[in-house]
């Protein structure tokens, strides 16, 4: 049964789309001391494929193009390119290297497709910022999904530590959601 949005009951939904959405960020989004990438183990490795990679070390960043995957634990990203900026090594006093706190940001851009067990978004660019907790997926057509169940806008943002989504309609088109209600009762 396709339920479509109301705004005669608006707050209903807004809960709806914030459970739907955190399950899909939850398994992608790490606490404090996890990669970016999977919430899983803390110890699984980050493996990037791209066609290219050139690492600016003056700018501190890494650029990956074509046909980029990154994959952790269950967690999966695919786009034309994606940049991980850094801190050097001596703005990291007293932190390894490794660490998350050492990940400025990374930014997916050009058809990308987050999959995460059976939740997917799709976006022309993604961003994450480890220090904030914010992940912003942007682009037309950005869209989060949940088996049948979906929500898409020009801007999509998770606050993670406000335990926050903010859906953003683009200047032709409206936020859209649809839920199934009998897929709303399962937990994934």
């Amino acid at each position: 049964m396709k339920i479509p949005f109301s705004l005669n009951n608006r707050r209903q939904w807004q809960l709806i789309v914030l459970k739907v959405l955190i399950l899909f960020i939850a398994v992608s989004i790490p606490n404090r001391n996890v990669s970016a990438f999977d919430k899983g183990n803390e110890n699984s490795s980050i493996q990037i494929k791209s066609d290219n990679l050139v690492a600016y070390n003056e700018a501190s960043y890494a650029e990956f193009t074509g046909n980029v995957s990154a994959v952790q634990g269950t967690t999966l990203i695919t786009s034309d390119k994606l940049k991980i900026y850094y801190s050097k090594a001596s703005e990291n006093k007293g932190q390894k290297d490794t660490s998350e706190e050492s990940i400025k940001k990374v930014v997916a851009s050009g058809n990308v497709v987050i999959r995460s067990e059976n939740r997917t978004a799709y976006t022309s660019m993604a961003e994450y910022t480890p220090a904030s907790k914010v992940v912003v997926l942007s682009g037309s057509g950005s869209k989060v999904t949940s088996g049948n169940n979906y929500v898409s806008g020009e801007k999509i943002t998770f606050y993670i530590n406000e335990d926050r989504v903010v859906v953003e309609r683009s200047k032709e088109k409206q936020v859209e959601a649809v839920f199934y209600s009998g897929e709303l009762e399962k937990k994934p």
